[in-house]
């Protein structure tokens, strides 16, 4: 199997798109700007997605949904959320189709107007807070702590499989609290279960900040987030969580009766991950000869591939393997036992290694001989011979080994693409060279943020969280700033 890869050096784009296509985990589909995930990328965001559903549970959330249409008044009641999200919207007009009377084909109905319009869900805060206006009356219903996984609609013309498309997947928190402090602090709980999952389960280092105004979710006092650095020296948006304030429940009048017996609004969060982390995922560890997958989240964490001439030795060998498969998978470890006969030895090690399976074991006759396997790690691409009573216990430790042996390597990418500078002739010369994270004083305004952005293409990725204060001088305008912000390029 031949994997013919564009390498991240001549072209970082191409390479990308070309890993996802050929590693089974997506595809463009018949939909202009929308993708089908195929069984193998699926099966990684299933992992993703019941981790975090496991983090999300312990931590006091219910899973619930909500429709995918939401009427468009609905829509208008918050302004700075209509206004951020307006030209994204996917508008259902009518609800019928007919038989063109010219035999040319199915022709809308126009008969079939809607009263009033539907937009596909964006993000379900309206729908979500209307709903939540019949289910909370007093404090003994609060907090209210719901999430739903489902799938949302932002027309995106220039998209990207997993990174940027018309439809995707995600899940969204919508939260209702009595307090104010009660809404802010599960607002960064939830960036930090999201950092938690990004740097435990991923192996993806990430950094965890606020978003500047002029950046944060439309309709949020408060945006959280951690960011994170790929290959290419640009910034990914890995997840968000915001604070809403009371701007959602005045808008759909969401009150409750305090224990005092007043009349008061709620306070509010909303936070989200979405398919993007797959995007993720992949840039941050994958390499020329294809995926590197963490193996916490790789669908087939072991394959085992028989070398053998006949079907006598692969009976034998298979003998050999069967109890093997048995044990790893008692011990919670996935694996694949290759057999096909269809495919050499030869194909099935690049299709692992294309896939990003963390180890691979050969056997042949020699081995068979020797009582060894040969033991391959995707991460470092080294091979060893390894005693087949001690097979298990070295499989256990290399799903430790290199899990944390590619955190390390993105981690060590990071820091030596962290880059401070005090000059505006410094910033532009990183960010168009060596590229990665800069650290710069910020005058605190948008219109220099608008500048930098303009001129340079980097934005303002955070205000980082329990940053020292640091007193200098904007680097742009020479005005007083009070600490350093991130800095980068994004997807």
């Amino acid at each position: 199997m031949g994997k013919n890869l564009t390498s991240r050096s001549e072209d970082y784009s191409k390479w990308y798109n070309e890993l996802v296509v050929k590693a089974d985990l997506a595809e463009n589909s018949g939909v202009r700007g929308c993708m089908v995930i195929k069984p193998y990328g699926f099966a990684i965001w299933e992992k993703m997605q019941a981790q975090l559903d496991k983090m999300f549970k312990e931590t006091g959330h219910e899973n619930a949904y909500f429709p995918l249409f939401i009427p468009k008044s609905y829509l208008s009641k918050e302004a700075s959320h209509v206004e951020g999200f307006a030209k994204e919207c996917a508008v259902v007009t009518h609800y019928r189709l007919k038989n063109a009377e010219d035999g040319s084909g199915i022709i809308v109905d126009e008969d079939a107007k809607l009263e009033e319009e539907l937009i596909v869900r964006p993000t379900s805060e309206t729908i979500i807070w209307d709903t939540y206006r019949r289910w909370i009356q007093s404090y003994r219903d609060l907090p209210l702590l719901i999430n739903q996984w489902a799938n949302v609609v932002r027309w995106e013309m220039r998209t990207r499989l997993f990174l940027r498309t018309a439809e995707f997947l995600w899940q969204e928190g919508h939260t209702a609290h009595a307090t104010r402090q009660e809404a802010v602090d599960e607002a960064e709980q939830m960036m930090h279960i999201y950092a938690e999952f990004a740097e435990e389960h991923m192996a993806v280092p990430v950094i965890k900040g606020t978003k500047t105004e002029s950046e944060r979710f439309a309709g949020a006092e408060e945006t959280y987030c951690i960011e994170a650095l790929m290959q290419d020296g640009k910034a990914l948006q890995a997840g968000t969580s915001h604070f809403l304030g009371q701007n959602f429940a005045k808008a759909f009048d969401v009150k409750f009766a305090t224990r005092e017996g007043k009349q008061e609004h709620v306070w509010a969060t909303s936070w989200g991950v979405s398919t993007r982390l797959m995007g993720a995922l992949v840039m941050t560890h994958s390499d020329d000869n294809g995926l590197v997958l963490p193996p916490k989240l790789a669908p087939i964490q072991v394959v085992i591939v028989p070398i053998y001439k006949g079907l006598e030795q692969l009976d034998a060998i298979s003998e050999k393997v069967n109890p093997l498969v048995k044990e790893l998978r008692s011990k919670g470890i996935s694996v694949k036992y290759d057999k096909r006969d269809t495919h050499k030895p030869g194909f099935k090690f690049n299709e692992y290694e294309l896939k990003g399976v963390p180890v691979r074991l050969a056997i042949g006759q020699r081995d068979l001989e020797n009582g060894t396997y040969e033991v391959a790690r995707r991460d470092t691409l080294q091979k060893e011979s390894v005693k087949a009573e001690d097979v298990v216990a070295k499989i256990e430790s290399l799903m430790q080994e290199i899990q944390e042996n590619i955190h390390k390597k993105a981690l060590d990418y990071r820091e030596a693409h962290i880059t401070k500078v005090d000059s505006y002739d410094e910033f532009k010369e990183v960010i168009e060279g060596k590229g990665g994270f800069v650290l710069a004083h910020w005058d605190g305004t948008p219109e220099t943020e608008d500048r930098i952005k303009e001129e340079t293409k980097a934005t303002i990725r955070c205000i980082l969280l329990d940053a020292e204060k640091e007193e200098g001088k904007c680097m742009v305008t020479g005005k007083p700033s009070i600490q350093r912000v991130l800095f980068a390029k994004a997807y």
